[in-house]
């Protein structure tokens, strides 16, 4: 089964503000997510994981809305690892995702662990 999948990530800071653009791709097309917020660690790391979101939700047709509840990085064991809670509007799960620090990137691992955490719950029918 074809699953969405992390096609870039576009970061511009602007002072302690910083802008952030994620694209996937699903089926030859391609899904563009944007949010801002405060440029620091801890901030962007939500600010990637929203714009991750908001390209999902645009792949869906914007039928359904998510909210990141929560992301974090943490080291397990000798590696480090990115964490992303999410909600779907309607329901009262959570999902979770994970997804391995590579090379110090810890966009690119929010990104993917937002898209570990969704990826089953919008291929599944409803």
């Amino acid at each position: 089964m074809q699953r969405p999948f992390l096609a870039t990530i576009e970061q511009s800071q602007n002072g302690d503000r910083v802008r952030v653009e994620i694209t996937i791709g699903f089926a030859g097309e391609v899904h563009r997510g944007m949010a801002e917020g405060g440029a620091d660690p801890q901030h962007r790391a939500r600010v990637v994981g929203e714009a991750t979101l908001r390209a999902v939700e645009h792949l869906a047709g914007d039928l359904t809305e998510f909210d990141l509840s929560a992301v974090a990085t943490s080291d397990l064991g000798p590696v480090r690892i990115a964490l992303a809670q999410v909600r779907e509007a309607g329901w009262s799960d959570y999902l979770i995702g994970s997804a391995l620090v590579r090379d110090g990137d810890s966009a690119t691992a929010t990104a993917k662990a937002v898209l570990d955490a969704i990826n089953r719950r919008i291929m599944l029918p409803r």
